[in-house]
């Protein structure tokens, strides 16, 4: 198996070498329509390539610490990306944050989650993973949105969906407090809540990688996002003028700009549930749903109130009852840590939905 191998595979190492190619290529030669479809390509062996790294080093590291690191390595990228759009576009991006972040999460909690218990339902019929983890992080999903993205739309000091720079630093600070004491549970205090129990994949119990090929997959899996977030922006203008040709609202912008970044956790998620390892896909996808609030908001905060530009925070009431769907119907079909393709069904359809209700509104 590759995860016990000695060595990588020469195409996880020259695809990555590619895409930076590409971004060279790109600099040097920029609008040229041929090299759109190179950056495309590149992206997806980028995104592969940064999947089997993040297994390496998981496999290496063990969980809940092998999924944290890929969770958190994407979304400090993803960060950087919203934060340099929205600088560089100005105020009429001002909702940017807002819309990717929830995008993530809809993507997180309903797509991959969906598809994941979707497609492990039908390999294995039943699958089951601790329901104290999910549960946990449900809880402070919940009131990471609620805190940063519903009660904006309500405050008095100045109109919504915006906050002043005091409560835009209270929100960020919240936030961030929230998920440091979610990751501090999860890795430390009750790190059995996240662990996989009765595994029947043979890849679990084989020899972890060396140290060295782990160190190695940590620096190409570093290297992979990198160029994942820079082949994403160069094809960003692309996927902003054919949206706007196709008439379709801004936010469809920020639901493409967080499924190309988050592609290589949905892959290693849907990879695990296919391997009976539901845990590391709940892990995955739950993780990633709260760090990508839980220091997007704070940075993203930080950044708006030092350079005073304005930030749109609060969701429309649209994306409100989606939102309270999500929570209510998670809290349901996860609560007791045995699903089926039933609740799989029930997820893709909230995802469908919003999907639909994000192009047709």
């Amino acid at each position: 198996m590759a995860l016990a191998s000695n060595k990588l595979p020469a195409w996880t190492i020259w695809a990555p070498l590619g895409a930076w190619a590409v971004l060279g290529a790109h600099t040097a030669l920029p609008g040229q329509a041929w090299l759109l479809w190179i950056a495309a390509l590149a992206l997806a062996g980028a995104v592969f390539s940064a999947v089997h790294h993040a297994e390496v080093v998981a496999h290496r590291v063990g969980e809940p610490f092998g999924t944290l690191v890929l969770a958190i390595a994407v979304t400090v990228i993803e960060v950087s990306l919203i934060v340099s759009v929205m600088l560089s576009s100005g105020p009429e991006k001002a909702a940017l944050a807002r819309d990717t972040v929830f995008a993530a999460v809809m993507i997180l909690c309903n797509g991959i989650v969906g598809l994941c218990l979707f497609v492990g339902g039908l390999r294995h019929r039943e699958q089951a993973f601790k329901a104290p983890g999910a549960t946990a992080a449900l809880a402070v999903l919940a009131a990471l949105m609620t805190l940063t993205m519903v009660l904006p739309n309500y405050t008095s000091t100045v109109p919504g969906p915006v906050l002043s720079p005091p409560q835009l630093a209270f929100s960020g600070i919240i936030a961030l407090v929230l998920y440091c004491v979610f990751v501090f549970v999860q890795t430390l205090r009750h790190r059995d809540y996240f662990l996989i129990a009765g595994v029947s994949d043979e890849t679990v119990h084989a020899p972890p990688p060396p140290v060295r090929v782990a160190l190695s997959s940590l620096a190409l899996l570093m290297v992979c996002l990198v160029a994942v977030v820079g082949l994403a922006k160069v094809l960003s203008p692309v996927v902003e003028s054919a949206v706007a040709r196709a008439g379709a609202p801004a936010a469809v912008v920020g639901i493409i700009i967080a499924a190309m970044v988050l592609l290589p956790e949905g892959l290693a998620a849907l990879r695990a549930a296919q391997a009976d390892r539901l845990q590391t896909s709940m892990n995955l996808a739950l993780g990633s749903a709260l760090a990508s609030i839980g220091l997007t908001i704070p940075t993203v905060a930080a950044v708006f109130i030092v350079v005073g530009q304005p930030l749109t925070l609060g969701l429309g009431p649209k994306e409100m009852v989606l939102l309270a769907l999500t929570v209510v119907v998670s809290t349901l079909t996860l609560g007791l840590g045995r699903t089926t393709i039933l609740q799989g069904v029930v997820h893709l359809a909230i995802f469908a939905a919003y999907l639909f209700l994000s192009i047709v509104p």
